[in-house]
C-alpha cells in the first residue's frame, strides 16, 4: 500500500489539481488516479475560506465515496459544514460563510446533490485512520498517545480541534498546546489544522497544513517513502495566519 496524504485544501481546487499533477496522478473522467495505484488521503478541512469549496466537495466525494479510489478523515470545518447541512443553527463565520455563499448560488436541484454528497462523505468517514501496514495514524489535528483507539467525545474534540487550552490570543485565535512536543510513539502521526510555513516534523509527527488558503502552499506527505511534495498557492499571502514554533 502506498499513500499520498494531502493537507488542508480549504476550497483551493486549482492548487489541488496542481498537486495531483505534481504527484503524477492522471485525470480520468471526474477523478484523479495513479498508474501505480497510490491512494490519496484527504486530511480534513476540504472546504471554507477558499474560492472553490463546492468543486472540492464534488471531487472528494467522487474519489472517496463513489469510486473508492481515495480515503478521507474530517476536520473541524467539515464538522461545522456537516451540522449546517443537517439544518443546525451554526454561525456562518471563520470561512463557513464562503462555502454557504457558493452553495446558495447553485440551483435548488444542484444544492440537493451537493448536500447529499457531503452528508454521505462525512457520515462514512472514520474519525481518524490507523494504517498499521504503513505505521501511520492520520488525524486532522493530531492525536495524543492515550487517545489512540478511542472515538469518545474527548478524542473527537482533540482530533478535530487539537489540544485546545480554552484561552485565546490577542487576535481571538484559540491557543493550542504543542502536543507533538510530548509525543514519544513509534507510529507516524500525520496531521494539519494549524497552518505552518513549512511542514513541521517533530518526534514522529508531521504537520502538513502549509496554509494554501493563506497564500503559501498545498502539501502532500508520501508513505512509505516519507517524502514531502508541495505546490505553490494562488491565493494572497497572509503571514499573520501562520503559527511559528
Amino acid at each position: 500500500m502506498k499513500i499520498d496524504i494531502i493537507g488542508d485544501i480549504h476550497g483551493c481546487f486549482d492548487e489541488l489539481q496542481s498537486l495531483f499533477k505534481a504527484l503524477d496522478y492522471e485525470q480520468k473522467g471526474d477523478i484523479f488516479v495513479h498508474q501505480n495505484n497510490r491512494i490519496p488521503v484527504f486530511l480534513g478541512d476540504i472546504t471554507d475560506r477558499g474560492p472553490n469549496s463546492i468543486a472540492v466537495i464534488e471531487l472528494v466525494y467522487q474519489m472517496v465515496a463513489n469510486h473508492k479510489k481515495a480515503l478521507y478523515v474530517p476536520g473541524n470545518h467539515c464538522n461545522k459544514l456537516y451540522r449546517y447541512f443537517l439544518g443546525n443553527n451554526v454561525q456562518q463565520k471563520h470561512g463557513l460563510e464562503t462555502t454557504v455563499a457558493e452553495y446558495e448560488a447553485l440551483p435548488a436541484r444542484e444544492q440537493k446533490f451537493v448536500q447529499k454528497q457531503f452528508l454521505t462523505l462525512y457520515e462514512q468517514a472514520p474519525l481518524y485512520l490507523q494504517l498499521p501496514e504503513l505505521n501511520v495514524i492520520i488525524a486532522h489535528a493530531g492525536i495524543k498517545e492515550n487517545l489512540i483507539g478511542r472515538t469518545d467525545k474527548k478524542a473527537k474534540t482533540f482530533v478535530l480541534y487539537g489540544d485546545i487550552s480554552g484561552e485565546f490570543d490577542s487576535s481571538g485565535r484559540p491557543i493550542r498546546r504543542d502536543w507533538a512536543k510530548h509525543y514519544h510513539g513509534k507510529v507516524w502521526i500525520v496531521y494539519g489544522h494549524t497552518p505552518v510555513m513549512e511542514p513541521r516534523i517533530l518526534n514522529k509527527t508531521i504537520n502538513i497544513d502549509t496554509g494554501c488558503v493563506f497564500g503559501n502552499q498545498l502539501t502532500a506527505f508520501r508513505l512509505p517513502e516519507e517524502k514531502i511534495i508541495s505546490v505553490p498557492s494562488q491565493q494572497p499571502l497572509l503571514e499573520e495566519k501562520f503559527t511559528y514554533f
